[in-house]
């Protein structure tokens, strides 16, 4: 392995990291990131004064070309769309946990839709990336003072979209969420409703390929009879298991042997304030492929 293919898979990662914060989908990260590497293979790299600057900036610039086409695609797309959800089944670290801050959260990727492509990346450069302006300027192409009017503006977007909630403990929230795993699979609807908030709110994606609502279930009633109604429905058939979601515990949910949903929670005063459920299965097709092979 040469000195530029050690550099450019050392920093893969990041890039991987930007694309998919920016997309939402891991497969159109992995195509973005590979079209960095072929232009990076054929780069005169001995012109490049800062190699790491090059690789954010073009991989930025093709995520936010490729998310405008997406954004049409989405357009048409059936009911709600969700991020495809990253799964890991062996625990991060507590330092890959402290480097994460919900910055990898479904319920942000989710708000980052709303957000035009340059916004976007200017957002999350700066918030999660923490690069300084004058490096955004540089990717985008704009002017400090532009990029900074960029950001100030999604971050004003972010919090008027995002919910008010108070931050329960990773220790807290894992006990919590097996408490309710646990109702989930055995169909304790007393314990469904008591693990809820009253106003919480359920958001699913099946994508047109399985059932799944149009609009957010919005209440802890309504919710839990869900949950409840899937375990009476499929008796004995339902089985929970909890799994780092997008660097957050969430649930893989398995009907008659087979992935029917991944879920991804938000917490506030020890209750569920919102659970965004992933359904469709073109996005639960990688996570099946690596647990036939676990």
């Amino acid at each position: 392995m040469d000195e530029a293919t050690r550099l450019f898979e050392r920093l893969r990662p990041r890039l991987q990291g930007i694309a998919y914060r920016m997309l939402g989908s891991v497969a159109e990260a992995e195509d973005v990131v590979q079209d960095v590497w072929l232009r990076w293979h054929e780069a005169a790299r001995d012109v490049i004064a800062n190699a790491e600057a090059w690789l954010v900036t073009v991989t930025t610039r093709l995520a936010i070309d490729r998310l405008r086409t997406a954004r049409t695609q989405r357009e048409h797309y059936v009911g709600t769309w969700l991020p495809e959800p990253l799964v890991e089944h062996s625990p991060p670290t507590p330092e890959e946990l402290v480097g994460r801050a919900g910055a990898l959260s479904v319920a942000l990727l989710t708000v980052l839709e709303r957000l035009a492509p340059e916004a976007r990346a200017a957002f999350l450069l700066r918030e999660v990336f923490d690069a300084d302006y004058a490096e955004i300027a540089a990717t985008l192409g704009k002017t400090e003072a532009a990029c900074r009017q960029l950001v100030h503006r999604a971050k004003a977007q972010v919090v008027q979209a995002e919910r008010p909630r108070q931050s329960v403990p990773q220790d807290q929230r894992l006990r919590l969420l097996r408490a309710f795993a646990e109702a989930a699979q055995h169909g304790d609807l007393q314990g469904l409703k008591a693990a809820l908030a009253d106003d919480v709110v359920l958001i699913s994606d099946g994508g047109g390929k399985v059932p799944s609502f149009g609009r957010p279930l919005l209440g802890g009633q309504r919710v839990a009879m869900l949950y409840y109604a899937v375990c009476r429905r499929f008796l004995g058939e339902v089985r929970t298991q909890v799994a780092m979601v997008n660097g957050e515990p969430g649930l893989l949910r398995f009907v008659q042997g087979q992935l029917e949903s991944v879920q991804a929670f938000e917490w506030s005063d020890e209750r569920i304030v919102s659970i965004h459920t992933q359904r469709n299965p073109d996005k639960l097709a990688r996570i099946v492929a690596r647990l036939a092979q676990a």
